[in-house]
């Protein structure tokens, strides 16, 4: 199992995250939670094309909203609150995505960018309950396409 604690070594900023603007903190949490998924999909060695495709349909805003749709009951109220107000500073997002979709998958940024900032163990229990939910979609879906079509 991967150690998402030691996923980014680097040192926090001193900026106390209250004082960033919900739309930062989504800014931030996106690199965040790409990064992760780029960890989360490394093993095992694959070309690079098909690393490409498979963190490409994690980090659409579709898949962010729905996995936070999963997080939302293992989440504190504070990140309740957080989210809302990462989903509630979003724009409207490319015409291909509902702005309700883009606002959740902005709002799940914002939250990871918190975490990231305030509380690195809380991010990695995060992202270990999405890994596990990851992993089990990924899991289902090679199943369910090698399961022969019944006619």
């Amino acid at each position: 199992m991967l150690d998402f604690g030691e996923l980014l070594p680097l040192q926090p900023p001193t900026i106390p995250a209250h004082q960033l603007p919900p739309a930062a903190l989504a800014y931030f949490g996106d690199a965040v939670y790409e990064l992760f998924i780029r960890l989360l999909f490394l093993t095992p060695p694959q070309r690079i094309n098909a690393y490409h495709r498979q963190v490409v349909a994690h980090v659409r805003a579709e898949s962010q909203a729905r996995y936070m749709d999963f997080l939302w009951e293992y989440c504190t109220e504070t990140e309740r609150s957080i989210f809302r107000q990462g989903r509630n500073a979003a724009a409207d997002g490319p015409k291909r995505v509902a702005a309700k979709i883009y606002r959740q998958a902005t709002g799940f940024e914002a939250l990871l960018g918190y975490l990231y900032l305030t509380n690195p163990q809380r991010l990695q229990e995060i992202f270990q309950l999405l890994a596990g939910h990851i992993r089990s979609e990924v899991e289902n879906k090679t199943h369910a396409a090698e399961s022969p079509s019944e006619m």
